[in-house]
């Protein structure tokens, strides 16, 4: 066993090299920023960790462990591993240009420094194997969050969205805990392979079991905006920097999403068959099931009452993450199939939220300026006069949130809606019931969105934005649009498609 578990070890350094060029570009910058304040230096530095990561990536390619062995390491790098890791590396990228002239000189190289360390926890929560490793790599994104809320405003908005997200993640860590805790206990391992591989061979699950279930849930719940933990979210985006607010808008929910595919067994060991071990399936469908219509409508029925562009947005994450619940309610019943719908879908819809979101984001932070932020619905009138190419660009993002054909977030919600009708099973009717939800759920969210739209298009403004250049920004906005729009169709949607194919299939 000494010798497996050195054998790991010895695989596992090398695999890491991209985190680890992270975290040391990001001590670097912290060590550097105390020298010299320029947040060109530092932006650049952090795009070059971030290509280096990337360059390792290609290098090294995925660790494979014996089947043994994988029931001794602390992480695994599989296909799930690997585009998680390509999720982390381009959101980083977007975020350091979108940032570039968002953050003052004094504070970029803190700012940069702690994107880094985020992004590399991103990373970790995708092959976390270990309940130690996933905590510790979920802290190692909440830390530097409570940071970067604070660090570029010291105004009251700023200092009450740091203090109620301060607050609800300890909350939610407890509640994390206290799940792992519960596993720990009916297992004996924090080993996430065994773990799974122990509740498959039992004939009846504990009666814990479920209550380590809903704990997960509850303590993932808020990182990924679920009702009821997401009343923290419209406040802390309202009063966070843009840039900061589209960081939890998505790095949060990817991790949380990632973490739940691990922990619930969404992704199985090689050796096992079947899907989320830790309670009966009736019981996991009615939770999901649950969780999705609440959070669909509470999310998009709220949405509609407000006129700050980042409540607006706050509101259509929640609703969003209601979406990607129907895609978890439904990989029950469809097991190992390759039907495109469940886990396949929930990983396409997660990349494409984020290219259309954070994107929407970009536009608030490329039309801000140190002298005024644009925030509310007024600030974007008459946008299509000013700048008719950013207007546009907005136009794209907010079609796509709706599920308008031709975006990446129409494909998504065709892969999730059909996915759901299409379910097999005893729980067929319910899960078409929830199709149909998500449905009249997406016609609401659109009175929302094209409200935006009529509003740049159709009003004039009353004080004419600033026609400033912040070329960063502009192509963070670039890159969005171009993944928006390339990832509804081949070949770009079929690679997407079968990439998160692969990352629910068992080596």
């Amino acid at each position: 066993m000494n010798d497996v578990f050195s054998n790991v070890l010895r695989d596992i350094f090398p695999a890491i090299v991209p985190e680890m060029v992270l975290v040391g570009a990001a001590a670097v910058i912290y060590l550097g920023g105390t020298v010299r304040s320029d947040r060109n230096l530092w932006g650049a530095l952090s795009l070059i960790a971030l290509a280096i990561a990337g360059l390792t990536c290609v290098l090294k390619g995925s660790t494979e462990y014996a089947r043994t062995a994988q029931y001794a390491a602390p992480l695994v790098f599989d296909h799930l591993a690997s585009l998680i890791r390509i999720i982390a590396l381009s959101s980083g990228l977007v975020l350091v240009l979108m940032s570039w002239h968002e953050v003052p000189d004094s504070q970029a190289a803190d700012h940069q420094a702690c994107l880094l360390i985020v992004i590399a926890g991103l990373s970790l929560v995708g092959s976390a194997n270990d309940l130690i490793t996933l905590f510790l790599a979920l802290e190692l994104i909440s830390i530097p969050s409570y940071i970067l809320l604070y660090l570029p405003r010291h105004d009251e908005a700023s200092q009450e969205a740091a203090m109620k997200y301060f607050l609800l993640s300890i909350f939610s860590s407890a509640l994390l805990l206290f799940g792992f805790s519960y596993l720990y206990g009916l297992t004996g391992t924090t080993n996430i392979s065994a773990i799974l591989h122990t509740f498959q061979g039992r004939s009846e699950l504990p009666e814990l079991a479920p209550v380590a279930l809903i704990m997960i849930v509850s303590g993932l719940g808020a990182r990924i905006t679920v009702v009821p933990f997401h009343f923290y979210a419209p406040d802390v985006y309202q009063g966070s920097p843009t840039v900061v607010a589209a960081l939890l808008a998505f790095i949060q929910k990817a991790a949380g999403f990632a973490a739940l595919l691990r922990v619930l067994g969404f992704v199985m060991p090689p050796d096992t068959d079947g899907l989320v071990p830790m309670a009966p399936t009736g019981q996991i469908i009615y939770l999901f099931w649950f969780l999705a219509a609440v959070t669909m409508f509470l999310g998009n029925l709220m949405g509609l009452l407000q006129n700050n562009v980042k409540r607006l947005l706050a509101y259509s994450s929640i609703a969003h993450a209601g979406y990607m619940l129907i895609a978890l309610a439904v990989a029950p019943a469809l097991g190992k199939t390759d039907d495109a719908g469940g886990i396949q879908a929930l990983l396409f819809y997660l990349v494409a939220y984020g290219a259309m979101t954070v994107g929407a984001f970009a536009v608030l932070s490329y039309l801000s300026s140190s002298i005024r932020r644009v925030d509310t619905l007024d600030d974007l009138a008459g946008l299509s006069r000013s700048h008719p190419g950013i207007a546009l660009l907005m136009v794209l993002f907010l079609f796509s949130l709706i599920g308008v054909p031709l975006t990446a977030g129409f494909t998504g919600k065709f892969l999730i809606f059909f996915g759901a009708l299409g379910a097999p099973g005893q729980y067929a009717v319910w899960f078409q019931v929830l199709a149909v939800l998500g449905v009249i759920n997406a016609a609401i969210a659109g009175w929302y969105y094209l409200k935006v739209v009529a509003v740049m298009y159709l009003r004039t403004g009353l004080r004419p934005l600033e026609n400033q250049r912040s070329w960063p920004c502009l192509i963070a906005l670039l890159l969005c649009g171009l993944l928006t729009l390339g990832l509804s169709i081949p070949p770009a949607s079929d690679w997407l498609l079968e990439t998160a194919r692969q990352a629910t299939l068992a080596k």
